[in-house]
Formats: C-alpha cells, sequence, structure tokens
C-alpha cells in the first residue's frame, strides 16, 4: 500500500512536468478532452507562431521589436500573463493527476515539487517581462518620439550615402555648473559600407564661426570663448536659439559650419555615466602607448597590454598630467573606437539593468524612436568596418587662430566629399584671423597643410 502511494505520487508529478510541454493531456486524460484539446492546441499555436516569426523574420524586423516602446510594453505585458497563466495550467493538471488518500508527508512532498516546477516556468519570463520594461522605460526616456530630418527605409537610408553624428562628452556632475562639452567628436558614417571617420575638434578652439540668425548677428566675428562653452553659452542665452534644447541646437549647426558638414543627431554623455559603461560591458582592452599617471598618491596605468575598468579608463581619457588637450582627444578617440569594437552583446545583456540606468540619468539624443533600429543595424556594420580619425590640432591648426577654410576642406576630403562643396547654411568665410602662410578656401599661399593629410587608425586594441 505505501509503495503504491508512492508509485501514485511519482506518477502526478511526472505528469505535471510532461505537462510543461504538452498542456492539457492531463485533463484529456481525466475525461474533459474538449478542454485539455484546447489548451494545448492553443499553446502549440502560440509556439508555432512565435517560433514562425523567428525563423522568417529579418533581423532588422526583430531589432525594430526590440527598441520600439509600444511593442515593448505590449511584449512585457503578454510575458507577465503568459507567466501567471503557464504555472495555473500546471497546477490545475497536477490536481488533476493527483490521487485521492495520499498521505500527509508524500503530499507535501509532491506539492513542493510541483511548485519548485512552476517557479522554473515563471521565473524565466518574469524576468524576461522585466527587462522589456526596462527596456521600454529607456527607450521611451533617452530617444524622441518621431522622425524629422533624416530619413530611412527597409532597403536602406534614403538618398544618405553619409551618416553624421555628433558625439559630446559633458562634464556634468555633482557640484558643478552646467556642461562644458570637453570632448566633441563627428563620427561621419558611410551607410552603405559602415566605414566612420571620427573627426575631432578641441575643446579650446576660438573663434568658430556661427550659424546664420541670431547667433552670428550677435558674434559676427565668431564666438568669442572656447568652443567647449557653445553649448552651455546658449541655455544660459536661449533667445539667440529659440529651441526646446537651445544647447543643442546650436552645437550642432555651429559643427556644421566649421566642417562644412551637416550633422544629423547629436548624443551627450555625461561623465559620470562613463564608468559605469565601461564597467557594465566588462572593461576595455586598449595598448597604453606610455604610462598615465592616475589619482592622487602617484599611481599610474603601465604601458602595454591593458584591460581597464571604468575609473581606468576615465582617468585614461581625461588625464593632462604631462599631456595636452590634444594627446587626451587622442586617447578620447581611442577608448571610443575601444567600446565600439569590444561591446560584447551577452554581456551588455547580463549587465542591461545597469546599463539601462546609467543611461537614462547621463545620456541626452535627439534621435527620434523609429530610427534607433536603422541605427543599430548601421552600428554592428561599423563594427566590422574600418575606423579612422582626423583631429584638428597643432601643428594642422593652430586653436588660437584656427583656419576654418582649411578645417572645411580637410573635413570633407576626410570623408569623401568634394573639398570645394558648400557648407551648409551658407557658412561663412574663415573667421577669425588666420595663421600667416595658411591656405584659404579662395586660395592662399601653399604650405604644408596643402599636403593630403592622412586619416589614422584610432589607436591599438587587442
Amino acid at each position: 500500500m505505501e509503495e503504491s502511494g508512492r508509485r501514485e505520487a511519482a506518477r502526478a508529478v511526472l505528469m505535471t512536468v510532461v505537462s510543461v510541454v504538452l498542456p492539457g493531456i492531463v485533463p484529456m486524460r481525466a475525461g474533459r478532452r474538449r478542454l485539455g484539446a484546447g489548451v494545448l492546441l492553443g499553446f502549440w499555436l502560440l509556439v508555432g507562431t512565435v517560433a514562425g516569426w523567428l525563423l522568417v523574420a529579418r533581423r532588422s524586423d526583430v531589432i525594430r521589436v526590440a527598441v520600439h516602446a509600444d511593442w515593448l510594453a505590449a511584449l512585457a505585458l503578454a510575458v507577465v500573463v503568459l507567466a501567471l497563466a503557464w504555472p495555473l495550467v500546471l497546477v490545475w493538471s497536477y490536481r488533476l493527476a493527483r490521487p485521492a488518500g495520499l498521505s500527509r508527508s508524500r503530499r507535501f512532498v509532491a506539492d513542493a515539487g510541483v511548485a519548485v516546477l512552476c517557479l522554473a516556468v515563471a521565473v524565466p519570463l518574469l524576468a524576461g517581462a522585466w527587462y522589456a520594461h526596462v527596456q521600454r522605460d529607456l527607450v521611451a526616456d533617452v530617444f524622441q518620439g518621431s522622425t524629422h530630418g533624416v530619413e530611412a527605409r527597409d532597403h536602406g537610408w534614403a538618398g544618405k550615402p553619409r551618416l553624421n553624428v555628433l558625439l559630446l562628452g559633458g562634464d556634468a556632475d555633482r557640484g558643478r555648473y552646467g556642461v562644458r562639452t570637453d570632448s566633441m567628436i563627428l563620427a561621419s558614417v558611410d551607410t552603405r559600407t559602415g566605414d566612420t571617420v571620427l573627426l575631432a575638434l578641441p575643446r579650446n578652439l576660438q573663434h568658430a564661426p556661427m550659424p546664420p540668425g541670431r547667433a552670428r548677428e550677435r558674434f559676427p566675428d565668431g564666438f568669442p570663448d572656447l568652443l567647449n562653452e557653445v553649448y552651455q553659452y546658449a541655455w544660459d542665452h536661449p533667445e539667440v536659439m529659440p529651441y526646446p534644447d537651445p544647447g543643442r541646437e546650436l552645437l550642432k549647426r555651429t559643427f556644421a559650419q566649421i566642417l562644412g558638414i551637416p550633422v544629423d543627431y547629436f548624443i551627450l554623455v555625461n561623465i559620470s555615466a562613463f564608468r559605469d559603461i565601461v564597467d557594465s560591458l566588462g572593461g576595455v582592452r586598449i595598448v597604453v602607448e606610455q604610462p598615465i599617471p592616475y589619482g592622487l598618491s602617484g599611481e599610474t596605468i603601465p604601458a602595454g597590454r591593458q584591460r581597464l575598468n571604468g575609473k581606468l579608463a576615465l582617468w585614461y581619457a581625461r588625464s593632462r598630467t604631462n599631456s595636452d588637450d590634444y594627446t587626451r582627444m587622442r586617447r578620447q578617440r581611442c577608448v571610443l573606437g575601444a567600446i565600439v569594437r569590444q561591446a560584447d552583446p551577452m554581456t551588455a545583456l547580463v549587465k542591461f539593468q545597469q546599463l539601462a540606468a546609467a543611461a537614462k540619468r547621463n545620456v541626452s539624443t535627439d534621435i527620434p524612436q523609429d530610427m534607433v533600429p536603422h541605427l543599430i543595424e548601421l552600428g554592428l556594420k561599423a563594427k566590422q568596418a574600418h575606423l579612422s580619425g582626423l583631429a584638428f590640432v597643432p601643428p594642422l591648426i593652430r586653436p588660437d587662430r584656427p583656419d576654418f577654410g582649411l578645417i572645411n576642406r580637410l573635413a570633407q576630403e576626410a570623408v569623401g566629399l568634394s573639398p570645394r562643396t558648400p557648407a551648409p547654411s551658407g557658412s561663412p568665410a574663415p573667421a577669425g584671423p588666420s595663421p600667416e602662410g595658411s591656405a584659404t578656401p579662395g586660395g592662399g599661399p601653399a604650405t604644408s597643410t596643402e599636403a593630403p593629410v592622412r586619416l589614422q587608425s584610432v589607436c591599438q586594441y587587442w
């Protein structure tokens, strides 16, 4: 009798386990054939629909769902419903299969086994719903609501050979007023191949020409302060750029004015997020060319192959000790390139909540939500493509007396445009005094800067 009770309890648990993949089989065996068949058919229709979509869906379709706020909200709700319904079906099946008259101890063991089974089914689903919820909040908080400006189609970027995104590193932090954009890089991406050119302007560039309108009327001879003050100046004086985000608009248009290249979107990341992002990705691998001092105790980042965590990567990118702004700019481009090359999707998934929280607090952009799938596709292409850079620093450019005509020409040559292509929005002639003997758009005296400037690899990784 005791052995029979043990077998019956084990059989009930086993049938409940089978119900994980064949829900409805127990009710069918118990005589509730129509109800059981309906549950079984509905379950496999759901599984077949999802599996079929995943088999025929393109990568872009999956990405589109993963970065669309409404789809993510619907997905999270559907997964929560499934996470509740599936265990209920298992409990129902177990109650039908469990024999009457089991001893209290055997019933407790069987009940506990089914409870563990229900948790094993529900917990991964609830975790997936939570990820979808976090992703939905990230997309809704960081990205704009609808497309403006650049358009992309399923077959590619509509008449757009290059996509130009302004990447900014701001110094906003506790105890600081405003934002200085100490790192300013225009990433120009070939939409066909993914090849990317990073064009960097120094933070201390002076006499920056202002775009047409109120800003140029106020500063006809160029911006009187350093380039990294433009963003905050617009916020402090919104009348010069009457837009919801005056800093973003003025800096984008100023970059377009200087380089002669239209700026499609911008991304601003504050330094306080940098550490979290690098740590969440497991660090970055960089070949350090020479020791970099960091901290207040005389410590250094040794030369050679190094895996830098968030703290060390931030010091590597921003250290001024025994260095200058231009070397620092090159290191910043190096870290940026390392993150692009080395980001591990599985690591990012594991640390996704940490990454999302850092992004929501410290990242701002004007990229609309419906452009994000196309940008991800382009980013995946760029990850495997050629990455090069051009920094407008001495001896090529004197930041205190810049030749904006030369900057304009070299920038357009770097991205494969004709050097005679007019700058957008009616860029003016070079603003501010030019260094003696520099080349100008009108054909001034030729100097060493007339020689072709070769793009350089951003840095060495391992």
